[in-house]
């Protein structure tokens, strides 16, 4: 497009801020109309490219809708020199976003373009809002500067945007000098989340932030500003993190509808678009992963290159590619041997030995019952779980007996199992109100190593089963491996802080007491790794 001609005002034109959000597609020559003057007067405004004078009163309804986003979207420069053009799953997704629902969801595979059309959304929103703030946040700061630069390079490359916006790279702002609208890319964190009024929020790839936090902040502003959004774009997640809880919520929505790979739900809240192979398909089938995968520049070819890439593992592809929710490959269980495990509850009244975990601070408590009426049934109730206040102060004790003394109500304890180092004080509670006899079991590494091998052990030969509560399952499939020196494995959490973000998904405690009341009420029918080599254990 031309670079823009001073034209001349009558007396009653204002500056471009005050008509701002009135921008048409002139139906003459089908061009953008930048606009530069309102007459307030007489309310004309007057293409730039044939002189065609248009009515104010038919331009609102050209803004923040497909054709015209469309349009103005196919001006802006790319890297290669190409202009930018919707693919039919954008095309889609800005349909829906158009319609002003507050809350709206894309999550689509890797490559799909999302930060391109990201800053594209955020460049047309700046350039028809007046006085908008749209807030682009990333997992992390570099992340931030990326989604920068997208926008940036749209504006710099193309010369009327240029014109038309003032880049901050410093600051990672733009601001247009038309509406007063800005544009900044950060990194998330909700501590700083909370003093802004956006207009439209934009959450990049939110499965990578620590938590919902922020979005959930950002969510209640948008109240402060007339026809305020948020906007998520993002691929999988892990199993269990926050992100994919919220995700599966919307995916069994009643208004869910489904073909194929593609999933859209539309309520007066929200709007999810969602690309995903089915959990029953087959993840490696070429043909349904491209199913799952909307944009135009992937193809059954490209994914064939990168599912036989030497560098390709099959959690990346099942979760980046296929956008399926998998955990790391160090997962010291998988989810398929977990759930194969799923078997008979244990029967109420009947005698029980019980796991104990204490944790006081950070820690949960877990206690987890085990029932074993032979060597090749051994079963798992449902795990009792108890989360600290995780501010310094400690769980009370008395949830911790208030929560044996449940568990004893329905299954009498006759031994309890448990690391008594800090736990003396609930040790001697057991012994004299519930009668049961306690059994230390430590955890030194060579116990830990102990416990890895034999409940894995019965794990894979379908002797142990559990009642598939969400508690245990959750701690167990939150375990990683972690490789000794000498090459033994013990289970670990996937991060050894423990007061790092998203703590319930670190949490292992209710496996750690299963594995150890494991060993010990079966310690008559298997030999210990360190009996075997010579090994006392003490």
């Amino acid at each position: 497009m031309k670079p823009r001609k001073k034209h001349p005002r009558s007396s009653n034109s204002v500056p471009i801020a005050s008509g701002a959000m009135r921008s048409p597609i002139c139906p003459s020559c089908n061009s953008y109309v930048p606009p530069y003057c309102w007459d307030q007067e007489i309310e004309i405004w007057e293409c730039e490219q044939c002189e065609e004078c248009l009515m104010n009163g038919d331009i609102e309804e050209w803004t923040f809708t497909l054709p015209h986003f469309e349009e103005w979207s196919s001006q802006l420069e790319l890297e290669d020199g190409g202009n930018f053009i919707l693919d039919p799953w954008e095309r889609d997704f800005i349909e829906d976003m158009f319609t002003g629902i507050p809350e709206i969801w894309a999550v689509v595979p890797e490559e799909s373009g999302k930060s391109t059309l990201i800053s594209v959304v955020a460049l047309y929103h700046a350039r028809f809002r007046e006085q908008g703030y749209v807030p682009i946040a990333a997992s992390a700061q570099e992340q931030s500067l990326v989604l920068y630069r997208q926008a940036e390079g749209f504006v710099r490359r193309t010369q009327v945007m240029d014109q038309e916006f003032e880049r901050r790279p410093g600051i990672r702002e733009i601001r247009c000098d038309y509406t007063g609208s800005l544009i900044k890319a950060k990194a998330a964190d909700e501590r700083t989340g909370d003093g802004i009024i956006p207009t439209l929020a934009i959450c990049d790839e939110l499965h990578r932030h620590r938590d919902m936090g922020l979005y959930r902040t950002w969510r209640g502003k948008l109240t402060k500003r007339r026809n305020s959004q948020i906007v998520v774009i993002s691929t999988a997640g892990e199993p269990g993190s926050d992100f994919e809880e919220v995700r599966e919520k919307m995916r069994q929505h009643p208004d869910a509808t489904r073909d194929g790979c593609f999933t859209r739900v539309a309520t007066k809240n929200f709007i999810l678009h969602d690309y995903a192979v089915p959990e029953e398909a087959d993840a490696t089938d070429i043909k349904v992963v491209k199913s799952a995968n909307p944009s135009t520049r992937i193809t059954e070819e490209t994914l064939r290159e990168k599912f036989n890439s030497p560098a390709m593992t099959l959690s990346h592809w099942r979760r980046f590619v296929c956008n399926l929710p998998t955990r790391s490959d160090m997962a010291a269980i998988s989810e398929a041997e977990w759930y194969q495990a799923v078997g008979a509850e244990i029967p109420p009244g009947e005698t029980i030995w019980l796991g104990l975990d204490c944790g006081w601070r950070w820690d949960t408590t877990a206690a987890v019952p085990f029932y074993m009426p032979s060597s090749g049934d051994r079963r798992f109730g449902p795990a009792e779980i108890l989360i600290p206040p995780r501010d310094g102060t400690s769980l009370e004790i008395d949830r911790v007996t208030d929560m044996l003394g449940r568990i004893h109500l329905r299954n009498p304890v006759h031994t309890l199992v448990m690391d008594i180092s800090d736990a003396r004080d609930v040790a001697d509670w057991a012994e004299k109100e519930l009668g049961a006899q306690v059994v230390e079991r430590g955890t030194s590494l060579p116990a830990q190593v102990e416990d890895y091998k034999n409940f894995m052990q019965a794990l894979r030969n379908g002797q142990l089963k559990h009642a598939g509560d969400p508690g245990l399952s959750k701690h167990a499939l939150n375990a990683v491996n972690r490789i000794l020196p000498g090459g033994d494995a013990v289970f670990s959490r996937p991060a050894q802080n423990r007061r790092a973000a998203a703590q319930d998904r670190r949490v292992i405690d209710a496996l750690t007491a299963a594995a150890a009341v494991h060993t010990v009420a079966t310690a008559d029918q298997q030999g210990s790794v360190y009996d075997e080599r010579g090994v006392i254990r003490v």
